[in-house]
């Protein structure tokens, strides 16, 4: 029963959060700000973690080919369709759960703790809105990320591939042309437009209706970060059932 409670919750929180709108001048400045704090800062750990990724992902393909009947091509393409399919999108996502989901939910949680969100609805203000929204719109961008992301991977997998001398550079270039399907693009970004709205929705629950002092906003932060790795691997799931299958 705690579940289903937490889920109307939930839901209830998104009713709120598009419903009374705060100033436009106000959220423009809100919305930039939460740009900066939730994407911007993430570039840096994103690009690391992806160009090491694909480089690992591209080196172990190659050490697995040990039959000489297979192309040394399949190198790149298993390291493109990984990086494109399920890396990019769904291991940085789980990251960013960390990361983003994390601050989200603390930042959130110490305004509730030390009364600022009462502070706000006594002002007339509509603090659902005027926290979360701007959250779920800078996290529209999101996916700029994610292309990042998908680049560096291949990038990583180009370098680690050719400099490790696991396969020429034509041959790496051939493989990542080779029955390259356009449809796994919209298909990637589709779940992380997704993603997006989960990692800027599920943490924010979590700060808004905890309840206690400082300890409860870092064990809220633990719960947030477990939850929305839970609802990104279901949802995965769920769009790969309907879009792959």
């Amino acid at each position: 029963m705690n579940y289903l409670h937490s889920i109307g919750e939930y839901f209830l929180m998104l009713k709120g959060v598009f419903g009374r709108m705060t100033k436009r001048s106000v959220l423009k400045d809100l919305i930039f700000k939460e740009i900066d704090d939730l994407i911007i800062s993430s570039i840096g750990i994103v690009a690391f973690l992806s160009f090491f990724i694909g480089g690992v992902v591209a080196i172990q393909t190659a050490l697995n080919l040990t039959n000489p009947l297979i192309p040394k091509t399949l190198v790149a393409y298993a390291a493109r369709q990984s990086v494109i399919l399920e890396f990019a999108p769904t291991f940085i996502s789980i990251i960013m759960a960390g990361k983003v989901g994390s601050y989200i939910t603390s930042s959130i949680g110490s305004m509730n703790v030390t009364e600022q969100i009462d502070a706000l609805e006594v002002m007339g203000i509509n603090s659902l809105n005027y926290l979360i929204f701007p959250k779920v719109i800078a996290m529209l961008t999101y996916p700029f990320v994610i292309a990042i992301s998908m680049f560096l991977g291949i990038v990583g997998a180009y370098t680690a591939a050719v400099l490790g001398g696991f396969v020429g550079p034509d041959a790496f270039i051939e493989g990542l042309q080779n029955d390259f399907d356009p449809f796994h693009l919209t298909y990637a970004f589709v779940k992380t437009f997704l993603f997006a709205f989960i990692l800027a929705t599920v943490p924010a629950y979590h700060g808004y209706y905890m309840k206690g002092g400082a300890l409860e906003v870092g064990q809220a932060s633990t719960t947030s970060f477990v939850w929305t790795s839970v609802v990104i691997i279901v949802t995965n799931y769920i769009v790969t059932q309907l879009l792959l299958s």
